[in-house]
């Protein structure tokens, strides 16, 4: 992270407010997720807010580490501008954002990069730029949610932008401003539930406008090096506990959350609005230039989907079905659920190998190709999993640092976790079949860490461009297989290449072979494969499953 504080807003300030900003959502999220009342009580608003600034904070040091690979020890060619780091942060935000308030936030962040990152001929770096900034921000968001409400996360953020104005030019710096904004944006909160029943009942205020406060801190720790103080979540009124907290929620909403990204033109964005604010509430549309993030809170979660289908290509589709007494009901009318004594959390590249993973009692986490799980998602699993014990298998060699960072934060919350680092699915199903949840918790780690490291791995899958490998030079279009994560063969055919993969792992022996076909790819590969295992290998047994949309077009195991 970079130094504070930064005095002009440039790719440096805007890397250190993500970084500064996820470092205080993170130490307030139980917080926050504990006064989470409006418009569903569904305890995670600081989780989602969490989880959209660490997708922001990530594009932006993708940007960076993409600028000092092809600047090398060039200093300034190894620099984004302020106008590439703050489309990454927007860009990141849009796509990881989650939940009502995270969506809100995106856009927020959005309408501020489009001011930082203007082309006019006077650049938006200083104070007043900051000003505009978060002026663009306010009344952006407010045109991406349907039906305003005051009180929430939407009042705080243009008090803070009527705040930041009331500072005088002359004395108008960032660090200046980004106080005003604080200041004012604090004072909003604390009115918040004067202006919204259901916050005065439960004695909190706004979840939405406290997560608000707590990024618009990190931006004053940005430019003037000081922490502001602590916000209180009562804001003067009787505070009551979470628990009595959730029990003011609103009863009657719908049923389901429904979160997609969407690939469509304004025109159908503008019809796919009147469409869902009929279906449902809480309906927020952020985004722009051909991609949006969508979200809505629905009884039929099905039409909401095949709205999107019609106006446009909807994608990483999230539904989340509230409950029945979980959400819309007095939390305490149900007795807490017990504690499972252990689970397995494990992430997994396909559908077909999540429903596969599912069917072994694991809970999972779905990475898709190009857009790896955060920490924070991860940890989410691991809660989800509502267990004393966890075993996580990361199941990629490149999860290694963010499955190590979940699994700290989950100790942090009393719960037991042992991270076995598994670097492909294929190790994962082989640690999974020799789970045992009735024996000792660190018995069960042996075993399943041994399974998991007698299995060699493969995948054969395409190049994307022209690159040198281990194995020679690919050109665009090749067939990669690649055996233990190196390049070991360079094909033109699918069944040709993962046919001599397969030999050259079983020249060192094997008792099981597993198959796992991406999307698309024809069962005559399988059949092929498990030919050549029949005719060439005694002794030797075959497995295939189907993964889905896994990245790689084969996935190979040898036991």
């Amino acid at each position: 992270m970079a130094q504070v504080p930064q005095t002009f807003f440039d790719a440096l300030a805007v890397r250190t407010w993500c970084g500064l900003a996820l470092a205080a959502l993170g130490r307030s999220r139980e917080e926050i997720d504990a006064i989470n009342v409006y418009p569903v009580a569904d305890g995670d608003t600081g989780t989602n807010l969490y989880l959209t600034v660490e997708s922001a904070a990530a594009a932006v040091e993708a940007v960076f580490a993409a600028h000092e690979v092809a600047g090398g020890r060039d200093d300034a060619a190894g620099k984004p501008s302020v106008a590439e780091a703050a489309r990454a942060m927007a860009h990141g935000a849009l796509i990881g954002a989650r939940g009502n308030s995270g969506t809100i936030l995106a856009q927020l962040l959005r309408g501020m990069a489009q001011v930082l990152a203007a082309d006019d001929e006077t650049p938006h770096t200083d104070g007043q730029g900051l000003r505009l900034a978060l002026r663009h921000a306010a009344e952006s968001a407010r045109q991406a949610v349907a039906h305003p409400v005051e009180g929430t996360v939407l009042t705080v953020a243009s008090a803070a932008a009527d705040a930041a104005e009331t500072v005088a030019a002359a004395v108008a710096d960032c660090g200046a401003v980004a106080r005003a904004a604080y200041r004012g944006a604090r004072t909003a909160l604390a009115a918040t539930p004067g202006q919204l029943a259901v916050l005065a009942r439960a004695g909190v205020v706004d979840a939405g406008g406290r997560g608000l406060v707590a990024v618009l801190g990190a931006l004053v720790e940005t430019f003037t090096g000081e922490t502001p103080g602590e916000v209180s979540r009562g804001a003067g009124v009787a505070v009551e506990t979470p628990h009595e907290a959730g029990d003011c929620a609103e009863a009657g909403g719908p049923a389901f959350e429904v979160i997609y990204l969407l690939e469509a033109d304004d025109a159908a964005v503008a019809r796919l609005r009147e469409r869902l604010d009929a279906l449902g509430d809480s309906l927020v549309v952020v985004g722009g230039d051909g991609l949006w993030n969508v979200h809505v809170h629905v009884d039929d979660a099905g039409a909401a989907v095949e709205a999107g289908v019609e106006a446009g290509r909807p994608y990483r589709i999230r539904i989340t079905h509230f409950g029945a007494g979980d959400v819309h009901t007095a939390r305490g009318d149900r007795p807490p659920q017990e504690r499972a004594q252990r689970a397995v959390v494990a992430v997994v590249p396909g559908e077909g190998l999540a429903g596969l993973y599912a069917d072994a009692g694991a809970t999972t986490v779905l990475a898709r190709p190009g857009e790896p799980p955060a920490s924070g998602e991860l940890v989410q699993a691991v809660r989800r999993a509502h267990a004393r014990e966890v075993v996580l298998l990361p199941n990629d060699a490149e999860l290694r640092h963010t499955a190590a960072a979940a699994a700290e934060q989950a100790r942090e919350e009393g719960v037991r976790v042992a991270l076995i680092p598994t670097r492909s699915a294929v190790q994962g199903i082989a640690a999974l079949a020799v789970h045992e949840p009735g024996r000792r918790f660190d018995e069960d780690v042996v075993a399943m860490t041994s399974a998991a490291g007698a299995t060699r791995y493969a995948e054969v899958a395409l190049a994307e461009r022209q690159s040198w490998t281990t194995a020679g030079i690919c050109q665009a279009g090749d067939v990669l297989g690649l055996v233990d994560g190196d390049v070991a063969v360079i094909g033109a055919d699918v069944t040709a290449t993962a046919e001599t993969v397969l030999d050259r792992m079983l020249a060192a022996g094997g008792e099981l072979v597993t198959i796992v076909l991406g999307d698309g790819v024809p069962e005559s590969v399988a059949e092929r494969l498990e030919s050549r295992v029949r005719d060439a290998y005694l002794a030797v047994d075959t497995v295939v499953y189907r993964g889905g949309r896994q990245g790689s077009l084969v996935l190979i195991g040898v036991e």
